[in-house]
């Protein structure tokens, strides 16, 4: 499982640098694109991709951070920098989209002219570019890849709507369109990246995951052959993929230390099912105090 985890995570941070590259060449070209066929629109857009490839540049440091092997300082490793990663990307995304959303109501009230050709030319390129690196992106498990998702998606939809603006306002002078596609689809995106800013956030406060079921966990637990009482469990995660889990386990007098082996042996193999890669269990007796307190 552990061997699983790690595959994963090679992968999410090749598709991290993927995205990254794709996007600032994109970027570049889009620029230059927008200068060519005068195009205050393309233009703005290349800035805003700019600043998502800064943004994924970032998520890329930090992913590559994650990779680090634990030291005497960061004894668990690296992977919460994967987490710091996705509150920054996370941020900027809602500082964008609330930008964009802005800028659209105030086109609503003004007619700006776009060159349609020329938009529906750089539509294609962008969804093809933007789509191609979150199908790459949404295989990824932690929030780091998670929150790139709907970065990459905020551009694949925005050029989505800017195709349709454009092939529209090839036969009809509508130029309202633009800025009522740009706010629905901002918006949309918005709730999402909201939502998983405040999971990420949840993590960050070691909340437990919210895939995992701790009741469920202590019912199998008790259910084991000389288990009497679980206590002081406590699941967290390192980075919304691999989570960590500990627990204390009284046992009935006279179980034999093969018991105990089984016992925590059938106890990893539970925790493996909500992937909880770190398991530490400490065994008590019913005659022995608990040396934590009771919440």
């Amino acid at each position: 499982m552990h061997t699983h985890s790690h595959e994963h995570s090679n992968d999410t941070l090749k598709n991290i640098q993927l995205a990254f590259f794709i996007n600032l060449v994109f970027a570049i070209g889009e620029f230059f694109g927008g200068l060519y066929i005068n195009s205050v629109a393309v233009i703005s857009d290349s800035l805003h991709d700019l600043g998502d490839s800064i943004s994924l540049g970032f998520s890329w440091y930090f992913e590559k951070l994650a990779h680090r092997s634990r030291n005497g300082k960061y004894s668990y490793g690296f992977r919460r920098f994967s987490l710091l990663g996705a509150v920054i990307n996370a941020i900027i995304l809602v500082v964008g989209s609330v930008f964009v959303i802005r800028e659209a109501v105030e086109r609503l009230f003004t007619s700006a002219q776009t060159n349609a050709e020329g938009m529906a030319i750089f539509a294609v390129v962008g969804i093809a570019v933007n789509g191609f690196a979150a199908y790459r992106m949404q295989h990824g498990k932690n929030m780091n890849a998670k929150v790139l998702t709907w970065h990459l998606l905020e551009d694949v939809l925005g050029w989505a709507a800017v195709l349709v603006v454009s092939v529209v306002m090839l036969f009809f002078d509508l130029p309202i369109l633009d800025p009522i596609l740009s706010i629905g689809l901002s918006v949309f995106v918005l709730y999402n990246v909201v939502k998983n800013l405040v999971e990420t956030i949840s993590l960050f406060l070691q909340a437990v995951p919210a895939q995992v079921d701790m009741d469920e966990i202590e019912r199998r637990v008790k259910r084991l052959d000389k288990v009497v009482e679980v206590h002081h469990t406590h699941v967290w995660s390192l980075d919304g993929e691999e989570n960590v889990l500990t627990t204390h386990i009284v046992l009935e007098e006279g179980a034999k230390s093969q018991e105990i082996r089984q016992i925590k042996n059938a106890i990893r193999d539970i925790a493996r099912e909500f992937h909880c890669e770190h398991t530490t269990v400490e065994f008590e007796y019913l005659k022995d105090d608990c040396s934590m307190p009771c919440p």
